[in-house]
């Protein structure tokens, strides 16, 4: 029997949204419940303070307490780790180092956005920050946000770097990721469309979107995938397209639709987003309704 990829983080995993107050403020027991609504249907794993977790408008202090509160929710049943990509490596040296006093099992590091950097400068900002915890990481690529994707020799160098074992990859190459699989990364899908794609390339698991309706399911989908059932996971991927699309396949997709589902699911009473982010209209949470009730998600 072939050896299953390894998957330092789990194997499902949610890019977690951060619940918020209607003044804004970050709504700790909101956030917490989202949590453990996760770990309750699938999720081995969650991270915290990515992009779904809105951070770039959260501050320092509000990622450390996102992340406590988080840990004290999910315990020990699934990893937790915290974002701590920001397009300046002082500012992320300082969220590792504060992830690593509280306890993150992981750190999720995106490449450095809006400012272009060139791969000598991508390569440098992840030694920094790499280098100022002994936490776990996974590299996180996805230039249609950052506007850069990572070279290979890039990720080449990096995995030397010892606590580099694991790539969120939203470039979706999958040839290109079987590489990152023979340099000894474990390959996380970064996009929930390309889950099952990854798996059939040596991915090991997913950091989702769709995950915060579609958890249990997404498991089903990975361990039948896993345990050589490729039908039964075909089956559970094409039932959960309507909701994939509904979730990932509007403009203002991520923390908007996450929160909306979150809602329509009665795990939050409000779906509030902070600015530039805007909340979805009734228009668009109808249009979610309907792809969620389609995949057999909501009655």
């Amino acid at each position: 029997m072939t050896p299953l990829p390894a998957a330092p983080f789990g194997r499902v995993l949610t890019a977690m949204a951060t619940a918020f107050h209607d003044d804004g403020s970050v709504d700790l027991d909101a956030t917490a419940r989202i949590a453990a609504h996760l770990v309750e249907h699938g999720h081995d794993g969650v991270v915290v303070s990515g992009t779904t977790g809105e951070s770039p408008t959260t501050s320092v202090a509000e990622d450390g307490q996102i992340l406590a509160a988080v840990k004290d929710a999910v315990g020990d049943r699934a990893k937790v780790v915290a974002g701590v990509g920001t397009n300046a490596t002082a500012h992320s040296i300082e969220l590792a180092r504060q992830a690593e006093k509280l306890g993150a099992d992981g750190l999720l590091l995106v490449t450095p956005y809006y400012n272009k950097p060139s791969q000598a400068g991508v390569l440098h900002h992840f030694r920094q920050v790499v280098e100022a915890s002994d936490v776990p990481v996974m590299l996180y690529d996805v230039p249609g946000r950052t506007g850069t994707q990572i070279s290979l020799e890039v990720y080449e160098q990096a995995i030397a770097l010892g606590p580099v074992v694991a790539v969120k990859d939203a470039v979706g190459d999958f040839a290109r990721g079987v590489k990152l699989t023979q340099m000894g990364y474990a390959v996380y899908s970064g996009d929930d469309v390309n889950t099952l794609g990854w798996l059939a390339h040596g991915g090991c698991g997913v950091v989702s979107v769709v995950g915060h309706a579609a958890g249990d399911q997404i498991r089903a989908m990975v361990d039948a995938f896993l345990a050589g059932d490729h039908a039964q996971a075909l089956t559970i991927f094409t039932r959960l397209l309507p909701a994939t699309d509904a979730v990932m396949g509007v403009p203002n997709y991520g923390a908007t639709t996450a929160k909306a589902a979150l809602q329509l699911l009665g795990v939050l009473d409000n779906r509030n987003v902070r600015g530039p982010l805007v909340p979805l209209t009734d228009d668009e949470v109808s249009a979610l309704r309907a792809g969620l009730v389609a995949s057999g998600l909501l009655p």
